[in-house]
């Protein structure tokens, strides 16, 4: 039998948040809801990047590479995306502090550009590598998709004409059983994975897609940033 005095798990939570963590002493209390700044967090090496919190509600966040994203890693976080709010919050830092720092990662989002420059003026922007792999592998993806239109048109021409001609119409068919549209099709998931986690039907099928479209194994090879493919 429950206790009478037993709080339910929600207003426990409440009480925690209110009265047990101190929260509501915390010095930053006031403006957490917008901002959030720890200077003593600060490094030379800093990486700037957006993340979706509850119900998808965007902050910015300022971390310490140093760190690697474990405890202490936390520098700033600013709700929204707008450059002029992370200026506000990031130049709360003393000059000597903002001068110091000689390096930041961020994506190519022009906003972060934007709020990088004032606030870190001698630091070197650099951009995230796995935005970089991403914009590659999209680039690769769309390769792909013009190959597949390309060769429906071809089949489909072929159709046409083999029915004009009242001939049968065979489409080409590679030794795994795909013909040139399904292998093209087939090919979008493996085009994004490692060949290390390539099943073996994904092996067969990479290994044909690559001796027909050389393009296509260019692009993999240098948005998986390896240097030999199969």
């Amino acid at each position: 039998m429950a206790r009478a005095n037993q709080l339910k798990p929600k207003e426990f939570e409440q009480q925690d948040k209110d009265h047990l963590s101190g929260f509501t002493d915390w010095e930053q209390h006031a403006h957490a809801a917008d901002w959030m700044l720890f200077p003593q967090k600060l490094g030379p090496h800093l990486s700037l990047d957006e993340v979706a919190v509850t119900n998808g509600e965007l902050w910015t966040t300022l971390t310490n590479k140093a760190a690697h994203g474990k405890k202490g890693a936390l520098v700033a976080m600013i709700q929204g995306t707008k450059a002029s709010d992370m200026v506000q919050v990031v130049n709360k830092l003393s000059d000597d502090a903002r001068h110091a720092v000689t390096a930041v990662t961020l994506d190519m989002a022009a906003n972060m550009e934007l709020a990088v420059k004032p606030s870190f003026p001698r630091a070197k922007l650099v951009t995230d590598r796995f935005h970089v792999q991403q914009l590659i592998s999209e680039a690769v993806q769309d390769i792909r998709i013009e190959l597949r239109r390309a060769a429906l048109k071809e089949e489909n021409d072929h159709l046409k004409q083999a029915r004009q001609a009242g001939k049968p119409s065979t489409p080409i068919m590679y030794e795994n059983g795909d013909t040139t549209k399904q292998l093209l099709a087939r090919s979008r998931y493996l085009l994004f994975k490692p060949q290390s986690n390539w099943h073996d039907q994904q092996k067969a099928r990479a290994s044909i897609l690559f001796q027909h479209y050389p393009q296509l194994k260019l692009g993999y090879a240098l948005a998986m940033m390896v240097p030999r493919v199969l």
